[in-house]
C-alpha cells in the first residue's frame, strides 16, 4: 500500500482506533456496573439491547443525514452526542437514564462508523479494498482488545473514571478528522434487499448472519456478567474479554481460507459444533484461569467467524449487480439479531443464573447445526465464486468494502 493512500486513510483509522478504545470500556463496564448496583439480568439485557437498537436505527437513516450536512460536521456532531450520552451514565445510576444513554450512544456510534467507512471507500479503488479492510479490522479489534486489558486499571481510578475516560476518547477521536488532510466522501442511499427476498436467495446466509448477531451481542453485553458471577475481578474480566476479541481477530482468516476450499455449509456446521462443545466445556468442566482464557479465545474465534462465512456463502449465489445489496441486507439482519439477543437471553440468565448465557448459546448452536444440515440436504453445494473476506462490524455503506475486484470477477465468471 502506497504512502499516499495511507495518508488518505490515516485520519479515519486513527479516529476509529481512539473511539473504539472507549467503546470497549463501555461495552463491559455497563454490564458490570449494572450488576454491581443490584440490577437483574433482565435489566442488564434491556439496557444492552438499547445500544444495539440504536445501532440498527442509525444504520437505516444516517446516510441521509450525512449527505445533508457533510462528513466532517456529521462526525463532530455524532462524537459530541456520544460524549453527552457517556457522561449521562457517569452522572446518574437510574436505569431509565442508562437505557436512553445507550440508545443514543448506539445511534451516534453507527453514524461515526458510517463516516469512517465511506471515507475508506472513497480513498481507493476496489483493488486495494482488501488491504483497507484489513487495516479497518486491525484498528477495530486491536482497540477492543487494548480497552479490555486496560479496563481494570481504569476502573481502579474511581467509579466514574472509566466513563470520563471513554468520553475523553470520544472527544479526542474528532481531532484526526478535523486536523489531518481530508476529503469529502459521497454516501449513496442504502437500499438493502428485503428480508423475504434475502431469505429466498440464501436461507443459510440469513440464518447464519442472524445467529451470529445473537451470539456476538450476547458476548459483548452478557459475557462480562457471567465472568463476574464466576468470581473474577474487573481486571480479570477485561483480560478474558480481550482473549475473546483476539480470538476473533486471529482465527477469522484461517477459517475463511478453509471455507474457500470446503463446502461453506460444512464450515458453518463445524463452527457451530465447536461452539457447542465449548459451551458444554464451560458449563460442565472445572477450569482454571488459563484454560478459561484459552476457551474464550477459541470461542471468540468460532462465533465471530460465522458471520463472514455466512456472507461469503450468500455471495456465492448472488449476481454481480446484487452483491452490495445482499451484503448490506445481511448486515441489517445481523444487527436485528444483535438487538434481540440481550432481551431474549437475559430472562434465561435471570431464571437459571449466569450459566443461562451458555445454555442459551448452546441451544442457538444446536439450532444452527440443525438448520444447516437440513439446507445441505435440500440444496447441494454451490461453487465458491466469492472469495472469503474477513470482516468486523460495519454499516450497510461500509459493507461495500468487502466487494473486491476478485469477488466481482468470480461472480462474473460464474454467470458466464
Amino acid at each position: 500500500m502506497s504512502m499516499q493512500l495511507l495518508a488518505k486513510v490515516l485520519a479515519p483509522l486513527l479516529g476509529l482506533f481512539i473511539l473504539s478504545v472507549g467503546n470497549g470500556f463501555l461495552s463491559s463496564l455497563t454490564t458490570l456496573r449494572l450488576d454491581a448496583s443490584g440490577a437483574s439480568a433482565n435489566m442488564v439485557g434491556i439496557v444492552s439491547s438499547a445500544y444495539f437498537i440504536g445501532l440498527t436505527i442509525g444504520a437505516l437513516f444516517h446516510d441521509r443525514l450525512i449527505v445533508r450536512i457533510g462528513h466532517i460536521r456529521a462526525y463532530s456532531s455524532f462524537a459530541s452526542l456520544g460524549v453527552v450520552s457517556i457522561l449521562m451514565q457517569a452522572l446518574s445510576a437510574d436505569w431509565t437514564v442508562w437505557i436512553l444513554a445507550r440508545l443514543v450512544y448506539g445511534w451516534t456510534t453507527v453514524g461515526i462508523f458510517l463516516v469512517i467507512e465511506s471515507w475508506l471507500l472513497l480513498a481507493a479503488d476496489q483493488s486495494v479494498r482488501g488491504r483497507l479492510l484489513a487495516l479497518y479490522m486491525i484498528s477495530f479489534y486491536g482497540a477492543g482488545a487494548l480497552s479490555q486489558v486496560l479496563l481494570g486499571s481504569v476502573a481502579g481510578l474511581g467509579e466514574t473514571a472509566p466513563f470520563i475516560t471513554a468520553a475523553m476518547l470520544a472527544s479526542l477521536s474528532v481531532l484526526p478528522i478535523v486536523i489531518l488532510p481530508r476529503i469529502t466522501p459521497t454516501v449513496e442511499r442504502v437500499e438493502a434487499l428485503k428480508p423475504s427476498r434475502l431469505f429466498q436467495m440464501s436461507p443459510s446466509g440469513v440464518i447464519g448472519c442472524f445467529g451470529s448477531g445473537v451470539a456476538i451481542a450476547a458476548i459483548y453485553s452478557l459475557l462480562p456478567l457471567y465472568l463476574q458471577h464466576t468470581g473474577l475481578q474487573v481486571e480479570e474480566v477485561g483480560h478474558m474479554m480481550a482473549s475473546v476479541i483476539l480470538g476473533a481477530m486471529v482465527l477469522q482468516y484461517p477459517v475463511g481460507r478453509w471455507s474457500d476450499r470446503q463446502d461453506r455449509r460444512v464450515v458453518l456446521i463445524t463452527l457451530a459444533f465447536i461452539c457447542l462443545l465449548l459451551c458444554a466445556a464451560i458449563l460442565l468442566l472445572p477450569h482454571t484461569s488459563t484454560t478459561l482464557m484459552i476457551t474464550m479465545f477459541l470461542f471468540g474465534g468460532g462465533v465471530f467467524a460465522i458471520y463472514p462465512v455466512s456472507v461469503s456463502f450468500a455471495a456465492d449465489r448472488a449476481s454481480s449487480e446484487s452483491l452490495v445489496p445482499i451484503i448490506q441486507g445481511l448486515l441489517l439482519i445481523n444487527s436485528l439479531g444483535s438487538a434481540i439477543s440481550p432481551i431474549a437471553i437475559s430472562p434465561v440468565m435471570n431464571h437459571f443464573g449466569a450459566s443461562g448465557l451458555f445454555w442459551s448459546l448452546a441451544v442457538l448452536n444446536v439450532g444452527l447445526i440443525s438448520f444447516f444440515f437440513w439446507r445441505r440436504g435440500v440444496r447441494p453445494e454451490s461453487n465458491h465464486v466469492a472469495p472469503f473476506a474477513a470482516t468486523t462490524a460495519m454499516t450497510p455503506v461500509g459493507a461495500e468494502l468487502r466487494v473486491t475486484d476478485e469477488m466481482i470477477q468470480g461472480v462474473h465468471d460464474n454467470e458466464s
